[in-house]
């Protein structure tokens, strides 16, 4: 377990076959802060869900026990997010899974996955922002070249995701109706 330090409070970083230890004891409560359609496609069994996007220390506090908390995501950005956000709302100790979801099923544990959930938000990205940038090109090479704007728009919307980390029509997305589940 290594540990990042600020002023007497910390954020503990476990791997993949520690946390599987404290789930099989039942010592820890795990919490998953990616969004909602995330969750409901793929998550470790157990974990409750508490999106980094609607996330309140309080209510966390509230809804779970007295157990040590760990924090999950895709990759382990969205948890040490979160896990910032707890040490500023006074929690003294925190601990987020390295590597996130990918370093969990990259060492072969289980997942709980429905088939039936939306497909992820990336992949929706990528079919609108491919749909648009096809649509914008065939436009402009057959009706006007005025279309080849909508290609260069959604370029810059993709630059601008990468270089930010923010995808606006990530952010779009997330709020259809088909993506609004809450498997809590």
């Amino acid at each position: 377990m290594s540990q990042t330090v600020n002023k007497n409070q910390a954020i503990n970083t476990i791997d993949p076959a520690t946390l599987k230890q404290l789930i099989d004891s039942n010592t820890i409560t795990l919490i998953d802060v990616r969004e909602p359609v995330e969750y409901a496609r793929e998550r470790i069994v157990g974990a409750k869900l508490f999106p980094l996007s609607q996330f309140n220390p309080n209510k966390l506090q509230q809804e779970t026990t007295n157990k040590p908390l760990i924090l999950y995501c895709q990759s382990s950005n969205r948890s040490y997010q979160a896990a910032q956000k707890l040490l500023a709302s006074g929690y003294t100790e925190i601990s987020h899974l390295q590597g996130g979801l990918n370093a969990w099923k990259q060492q072969g544990y289980p997942t709980q996955i429905n088939k039936n959930a939306p497909i992820p938000i990336m992949r929706q990205v990528q079919i609108v922002a491919g749909s648009l940038v096809f649509t914008g090109t065939i436009l402009g090479a057959f009706i006007s070249p005025w279309f080849l704007i909508l290609s260069g728009f959604v370029g810059a919307g993709l630059m601008f995701a990468g270089i930010s980390g923010t995808c606006m029509m990530a952010n779009l997305l997330i709020k259809l109706p088909y993506n609004q589940i809450n498997n809590q």
